[in-house]
């Protein structure tokens, strides 16, 4: 189905799942902002790659409260409405809790938490009034298989993904009247550059021998879940955690 028409905002949008996702969304119709933090260079990229359109690209400090303010008044005031929103921006630092100083792990999950949990909140909560005064939208957050199974050593990143799953089945019931509907893609390790470092480091096969078949997913095919979830036809989904790691972590 057709996505002309609906402006869809992508965080982390300058590299990996955020542009394999601007540029589906952009094959599909969808007139895309494409976010980023501070590579303005790899933004651009994203930007030249997308299908003609109003596109444009954005850039705001997802830990800075009002500068998420501003980044949703700015579009708004370009574009009238945002229909999608893809929180996909976070970090994936190291701070295993028998190695990291004291100051060092306060740091950690303060930053952690503030980019993939705390943002994330506070950019549905200033999009949602416009998606409910345009008749609904969709919310779709990437999160990731840790928030299930554990991460020994980024236990930041474990939890803040765990509390957006959450995030993402209460607002669905909070939202679904007023037809927002808010789903969750939780991947295992994806082929980006965020998990080149593992994925070509001593443990790289070992990682992809946990999945059933024999690699890892790539950015295209959870940037296909994520605009499965954000287009018309899903609206029973909203709620839904959906995994997609090659069947690495199986859950009841």
């Amino acid at each position: 189905m057709s996505l002309d028409g609906v402006v869809a905002l992508v965080t982390g949008g300058s590299r990996g799942i955020g542009r394999a996702t601007a540029q589906r969304l952009a094959e599909q119709g969808a007139t895309v902002v494409v976010h980023y933090g501070s590579d303005k260079a790899a933004a651009q990229t994203t930007l030249d790659s997308l299908r003609s359109g109003n596109h444009e690209m954005r850039q705001a400090d997802l830990k800075d409260p009002h500068q998420i303010t501003d980044l949703v008044d700015q579009i708004v005031a370009t574009h009238g409405s945002i229909g999608i929103l893809v929180n996909n921006a976070g970090v994936y630092e190291r701070h295993a809790v028998l190695e990291t100083d004291y100051a060092q792990w306060q740091d950690a999950w303060r930053r952690t938490l503030d980019t993939n949990l705390v943002g994330p909140a506070n950019l549905i909560h200033a999009v949602v009034p416009h998606m409910v005064a345009a008749g609904g939208g969709r919310i779709v957050n990437v999160t990731s298989r840790g928030a299930f199974r554990g991460e020994a050593t980024h236990p930041a990143y474990g939890a803040s993904k765990a509390g957006l799953n959450s995030l993402s089945q209460s607002l669905a019931k909070a939202l679904g009247p007023h037809n927002i509907f808010v789903t969750a893609v939780a991947p295992g390790y994806v082929d980006t550059d965020m998990a080149a470092p593992y994925l070509n480091g001593p443990r790289g096969q070992e990682i992809r021998d946990e999945t059933a078949i024999g690699r890892v997913a790539t950015a295209e095919e959870v940037a296909r879940l994520i605009v499965f979830l954000a287009t018309p036809g899903t609206e029973s989904m909203t709620g839904a955690v959906v995994d997609i790691n090659g069947a690495s972590y199986l859950r009841t």
